[in-house]
């Protein structure tokens, strides 16, 4: 791996870093102010009325795209990564002071998108986001939740490919739906733009940047975030994590060697599939720490009630 290469991995390691800290350390704090957003956050039909969404969603970006409503969609991405900011704001700052910093957020986005920019919203607004799923979904809820996006991810980059067109619309319009990782620190989204084959990739040597979906992190710090909020297991009671045990370390270990795999294949120059790696390490790391933890399988699935 060269040194750009590896400036790359070393950012976009960095930003899944700080969205699974940040969602194991803000669960806790938004359980206590109210934030979870389910009545039974252990009940698995939650993972089917979310995915329901996504694919609602994915649907109304298409269309907005093909009928050049592309700026309806940067509007209602731009606020909800002002929404996302202040859940996490407002659990360290007061009222007003929250408000304001996520209007900061929006404005920043509007009004500069380059690509630092983009990448310190989304991984603000990917850490709230795994943090109010990890407490509204239990064990189990996210277990599935993450395996079904897996399998839609694979099905949708290389089968239906309408994953790909959706990252088409969105890639001009720099919104943090994706994480931008430059392999030159000179490199200026705003000056520079999209390369025309962002979606297909280039080997390593001959790219300026590389992008990441915002999803691709958020979707696997949901399983840290809800072993770390629901996991029977101890934790270590660390300053910055405190809800951090040995299922939830594990799992954001699994996730990062999915990552690695992720990388790895990307800097080769095609695009792929994220979440099945992803997710897969999340769920497969978070399995062993349970197990190593002392968590009866069983009662890491969230299964043992139904039997």
């Amino acid at each position: 791996m060269n040194a750009r290469a590896a400036r790359g991995v070393l950012l976009a390691g960095l930003l899944f870093l700080v969205v699974h800290v940040g969602a194991v350390s803000l669960a806790p704090t938004f359980e206590a102010a109210g934030y979870q957003t389910v009545e039974d956050p252990q009940n698995p039909t939650n993972s089917a009325l979310y995915l329901g969404a996504i694919l609602v969603v994915t649907a109304l970006m298409l269309a907005a795209f093909r009928y050049e409503f592309d700026w309806a969609v940067r509007l209602v991405i731009v606020g909800a990564s002002a929404m996302l900011s202040w859940y996490v704001f407002s659990v360290f700052l007061p009222g007003t002071a929250a408000l304001a910093a996520s209007g900061v957020v929006a404005v920043a986005l509007l009004s500069y998108p380059e690509w630092y920019v983009i990448d310190a919203a989304g991984a603000l607004m990917g850490a709230g986001a795994a943090g109010l799923f990890g407490i509204s979904f239990g064990l189990l809820p996210a277990i599935v939740l993450l395996s079904v996006l897996a399998v839609y991810d694979a099905v949708s980059v290389y089968g239906t490919e309408h994953m790909l067109d959706l990252a088409d619309g969105v890639l001009d319009l720099n919104i943090p739906v994706v994480l931008v990782v430059p392999l030159s620190w000179s490199y200026s989204l705003l000056s520079e733009g999209v390369p025309d084959d962002a979606t297909e990739g280039t080997d390593a040597d001959e790219r300026e940047v590389f992008f990441v979906g915002l999803g691709d992190a958020v979707m696997p710090a949901v399983m840290a975030a809800s072993a770390a909020f629901w996991s029977p297991a101890p934790a270590y009671r660390l300053p910055v994590v405190p809800a951090m045990g040995l299922p939830t370390l594990l799992s954001i270990v699994g996730t990062f060697v999915g990552l690695g795999v992720l990388l790895r294949m990307v800097l080769k120059g095609r695009a792929h599939a994220g979440l099945p790696l992803l997710n897969g390490g999340a769920i497969g790391g978070y399995l062993v720490g349970s197990v190593l933890a002392g968590v009866p399988l069983v009662s890491a699935l969230g299964v043992a009630s139904y039997l």
